[in-house]
């Protein structure tokens, strides 16, 4: 079994009401009212639920993975709320930080200590990231199209910098 299946992390198809906030998500004013408030919410709605829900499930259908990273430069854990998407056995991660113009800080630390701890709904893994390959970038985009579509919208956004793709695998493997 992978990383996945062990969180049993996976997507639903949206409804209605879910597919609107995503695609208002897509745009370049909802992409930064989330980017400024959804941690926050995410945050409460986790507190609140234990763990077993976040904003954007809940607003959108899409399930929030928990990344906690070793900060580059303070040392402290930081922890990220990603959407993720399976590919194979393992789960990517796409640095698209919204579509804004700077790398998001979760990808800077990967890049300095692979080292994290991925956690859904309770369910916490040691795992180890790796940036994607060109065929594993590849099949994550496509794949990224049919989950949410404001990741090719932020990619056309995003000038000036190639988003960061990981792989990331249990460290257990």
């Amino acid at each position: 079994m992978g990383l996945a299946a062990d969180l049993d992390y996976h997507h639903r198809q949206p409804n209605l009401v879910r597919r609107s906030v995503q695609a208002f998500g897509s745009t370049r004013a909802g992409a930064w009212a989330f980017s400024k408030s959804l941690r926050h919410l995410d945050n409460i709605i986790g507190r609140l639920t234990h763990g077993r829900q976040s904003a954007p499930e809940l607003l959108a259908g899409l399930p929030v993975l928990d990344l906690t990273t070793t900060g580059r430069k303070s040392g402290q854990l930081r922890t990220s709320h990603l959407i993720s998407m399976p590919i194979g056995d393992d789960l990517a991660l796409l640095g698209t930080n919204f579509g804004q113009p700077k790398t998001p800080a979760w990808v800077l630390n990967l890049e300095a200590d692979p080292h994290a701890r991925a956690s859904y709904r309770g369910t916490a893994v040691d795992v180890i990231a790796r940036p994607a390959t060109g065929p594993e970038r590849a099949a994550v985009m496509e794949r990224s199209r049919g989950i949410y579509g404001g990741y090719e919208k932020y990619q056309h956004r995003i000038s000036g910098r190639e988003v960061r793709i990981f792989v990331i695998e249990s460290a257990q493997a």
